[in-house]
């Protein structure tokens, strides 16, 4: 019989409710199920047997819809295209810190992307984005998704409310739109976007059908802001970065709710782009540490990002915990992020070259493109992650020629800091 959710999602002790970085230890496994092992083996198997023909029809039963599930039944393990023991219980430990009611997880945050978009955009409706975005998430927009009918319109994050509420009112756009989509933190220039009043925006355009929000919290998530507390209606990661956080896994995942997510995974049976069951073991073993190394990151930007500020070589640092109260985003930071997390973008003086300068010259930062991992990266956005949006455009989104993604890591902070003050020198 498949198993009932009660058997393993113990998430109280008595009266005391245990909180995520505890669960991550124990949620949606137990010892005796494998032999024992107090860690979820990997899984590696394409298909499983059924104890009986009638166990079999019951699980094709809920894999394909035929039947609602009876009260905390879940489904059972067919084929791992499906379903497999360690993805399951990997999307159980996503959904704690978020407070989701299901995720599904992908090969790789685009994969989540697309798969998203493919299951709730149709030709004619319209994808309303803010922009800078993530370089991927940029083309797919742009070049991908009218390939099938689907129509787009952005607007600046640094516009704030007021580019939201003047692309909803163009000709077209609201009695067409399907879904805001936004990264908030904006990527690369750490941007801020009001996911509540893209709720409200989304809700007022929805009379006649739902207008679904979509964020991308990868840069603060999931432990230093919660989109859906904020009226999202699905977050999305690349669990390559923070979550995998050791630069050795490519992955991505979508949550929300159970109707929405169990369309998803609808979909993501026939594209077969679940995540493997070696991905599900190595992401399970990072999620265990997630809040020790995001905790630390976070630390460690704080003092990078104030000796960036006093270094005359570094003309401007956007970092959120250097934000003061005269900002105009200041409330928007306090009410929607619990950290300013360990994402930094500067700008150095003498542009190109002298950005290119600093990065060759870096010894224990790396060179090189993603974010959230153990070591510190840095990365030239305007040539490298962004490179696809025309310079025009890139100046428009606040990317410079002089601008440098780092994503700082958990390295002590002064040895950080005096790689990039004798890379500065060389600037």
């Amino acid at each position: 019989m498949t198993k009932k959710k009660t058997e393993y999602h113990h998430r109280r002790i008595g009266d005391h409710d245990l909180r995520p970085e505890s669960l991550m230890m124990s949620y949606g496994y137990r010892p005796e199920w494998s032999e024992g092992a107090v860690k979820p083996p990997i899984f590696q198997t394409s298909t499983f047997a059924f104890r009986s023909a009638e166990e079999g029809k019951e699980f094709f039963e809920l894999a394909y819809g035929l039947r609602e599930p009876r009260a905390d039944e879940t489904a059972g393990a067919i084929y791992s295209r499906l379903n497999n023991p360690g993805l399951e219980i990997l999307e159980d430990r996503l959904t704690l810190w978020d407070g989701a009611e299901a995720a599904s997880a992908y090969e790789s945050g685009m994969a989540a992307i697309t798969t998203m978009c493919l299951t709730f955009l149709r030709p004619g409706d319209t994808l309303v984005f803010n922009e800078p975005i993530y370089g991927g998430t940029e083309y797919l927009f742009h070049k991908i998704l009218p390939q099938f009918g689907i129509r787009i319109a952005r607007w600046n994050a640094s516009s704030g409310r007021e580019g939201l509420e003047a692309v909803m009112v163009q000709p077209g756009v609201a009695e067409s739109v399907r879904m805001i989509y936004l990264e908030s933190p904006a990527n690369p220039t750490l941007d801020l976007v009001d996911i509540r009043h893209c709720a409200d925006m989304a809700a007022a355009a929805g009379r006649e059908r739902k207008v679904l929000v979509a964020v991308d919290n990868t840069f603060l998530g999931p432990l230093w802001q919660h989109p859906l507390k904020h009226g999202a209606d699905l977050v999305i990661y690349s669990l390559t970065k923070f979550v995998g956080g050791h630069s050795d896994v490519i992955a991505g995942a979508c949550l929300g709710s159970e109707e929405l997510i169990s369309q998803l995974k609808g979909f993501r049976t026939i594209t077969g782009s679940m995540a493997d069951p070696w991905t599900s073991w190595l992401l399970l073993r990072s999620l265990e540490t997630l809040k020790l190394r995001m905790t630390s990151q976070m630390k460690n930007a704080g003092y990078v990002a104030d000796f960036l500020e006093g270094h005359p070589k570094v003309s401007t640092v956007r970092y959120l915990g250097l934000m003061t109260a005269e900002h105009p985003d200041f409330e928007l930071f306090r009410r929607q992020c619990l950290s300013p997390g360990s994402m930094i973008a500067f700008e150095v003086e003498g542009g190109r070259e002298a950005a290119f300068r600093l990065l060759n010259a870096l010894q224990l930062v790396k060179l090189a493109v993603s974010l959230g991992g153990t070591e510190s990266l840095a990365e030239h956005p305007g040539t490298m992650t962004h490179s696809d949006v025309p310079p025009e455009e890139q100046r428009n989104m606040g990317i410079t020629d002089g601008l440098i993604r780092l994503s700082v890591g958990i390295e002590h902070p002064e040895d950080v800091i005096a790689d990039l003050r004798q890379a500065l020198e060389q600037a």
